[in-house]
C-alpha cells in the first residue's frame, strides 16, 4: 500500500535530487529517508531510485509517482483544511428536524443563537409530523431532531433504536384546555375534564388525539371528536367559533394568539416533554453539538419567559 508518508518522500526526493535534501526539507534523518524508500520499493515490488554515488535519480516507476504525489497530497492538504475548519466551528454542517409547534416557538430561538455563536456553520432545517423527525434520523436523513413524548407515553422509536440515541430533555411543556371565552366555565381557576364530558372535541395530530383519549378515559369519559385537524391556528379557530374544546400545549398558545378563547390548566396537569434526540456519533460532531447546545439555551430562555395568559391565548 502507498501511504502519503511515501508519497511525500518521492516529491520531496523529486524536487530535492537527493536523499539528503528531501531529508532537510522534511525534517528527517537521510537514514529515515533510505528506510522510507526500501519500505516503498517492497510496497510496490520495483526500483524507484537509481543510485549514483551521492546522487539519485528516480527510475521511471519513481516519477510516476513523484507525479502523481503532487495531486494526492494536494488533496490531502485541502481535506485536511477542511476537516479542520469543520473541528473548529469554521464550516460544517447541521441538518434539524423538528415537530410543528416547537418549528414556530423553539427552534427559530435556537436557529438566531446558533447563528451567532458560529456564523459559518451551515443549517438545514424541516418541520414534519412526529415521529417523521425520528424516522429521518434513522436513515440519516438529519443529524438532530426535535421530538415530544406525552407524559406516560415514550417516544415513537424501535426497540433496538433505544440504545443508539442520545435524549438531551430541553423543557416539559403544560398541557391546557382551550375553550370560548363565552363559555359558562372559562372564569374557572383550573378545567377538570369530567366537567367538559358532554362537550364536542377539537382533536389534533394523531399522537394528540391519543393524548386526548387516554386522559379522558382517566376522567371517565370518552370524548366526542367532532373535528380534528393538525393545523393549531385552525384548532383556535374552531374553538372560537364555539365548535367545540380542545387540548393545546403552551407551545402553541405562545405563538398563535386568539383573544376569543381561554385556556385553562388541567386538574390533574398534564404536561409533555420536549426532547432534543441524536445518536452518540452524531453528538461528537461540532456542528451538531452546537446546535444542541443552541436548543438548550433556547429552552432555557423559553422557561424564562412569562407563562402563558388564559385569556387571549
Amino acid at each position: 500500500m502507498i501511504d502519503a508518508a511515501g508519497l511525500r518522500v518521492m516529491k520531496a526526493i523529486a524536487d530535492e535530487g537527493s536523499f539528503t535534501g528531501a531529508a532537510n526539507a522534511l525534517g528527517f534523518s537521510q537514514p529515515a529517508i533510505s528506510q522510507m524508500v526500501r519500505r516503498l520499493e517492497q510496497r510496490t515490488g520495483t526500483i524507484l531510485i537509481e543510485r549514483y554515488g551521492r546522487q539519485v535519480r528516480l527510475t521511471e516507476a519513481g516519477q510516476v509517482l513523484a507525479r502523481h504525489a503532487v495531486a494526492v497530497l494536494a488533496a490531502l492538504d485541502t481535506a485536511e483544511e477542511e476537516i479542520a475548519a469543520i473541528a473548529g466551528l469554521r464550516a460544517g454542517r447541521v441538518r434539524l428536524m423538528a415537530f410543528p409547534s416547537s418549528s414556530a416557538t423553539l427552534v427559530p430561538q435556537a436557529l438566531a443563537i446558533l447563528k451567532t455563536r458560529h456564523p459559518d456553520v451551515s443549517v438545514t432545517f424541516t418541520g414534519a409530523e412526529p415521529p417523521e423527525p425520528l424516522a429521518a434520523l434513522r436513515r440519516g436523513d438529519c443529524d438532530l431532531a426535535v421530538a415530544f413524548a406525552y407524559e406516560g407515553m415514550e417516544l415513537d422509536v424501535l426497540e433496538e433504536d433505544l440504545s443508539m440515541l442520545v435524549t438531551r430533555r430541553l423543557l416539559d411543556d403544560e398541557v391546557r384546555l382551550v375553550l370560548p371565552g363565552t363559555h359558562p366555565l372559562a372564569g374557572e381557576q383550573v378545567a377538570r375534564l369530567s366537567d367538559f364530558a358532554a362537550e364536542e372535541w377539537i382533536a389534533g395530530c394523531p399522537r394528540c388525539r391519543g393524548h386526548l383519549l387516554t386522559l379522558c378515559t382517566h376522567a371517565g369519559f370518552a370524548p366526542h371528536v367532532a373535528f380534528e385537524t393538525e393545523d393549531y391556528v385552525a384548532v383556535l379557530g374552531l374553538v372560537a367559533a364555539g365548535l367545540g374544546v380542545a387540548l393545546v400545549p403552551d407551545l402553541i398558545l405562545r405563538a398563535a394568539k386568539h383573544d376569543d378563547v381561554v385556556a385553562l390548566p388541567l386538574s390533574p396537569a398534564s404536561r409533555r416533554r420536549i426532547l432534543a434526540v441524536t445518536t452518540a456519533d452524531l453528538q461528537r460532531v461540532p456542528a451538531v453539538a452546537a446546535g444542541l447546545d443552541a436548543l438548550c439555551a433556547a429552552a432555557t430562555a423559553y422557561g424564562a419567559a412569562a407563562p402563558v395568559p388564559a385569556r387571549g391565548a
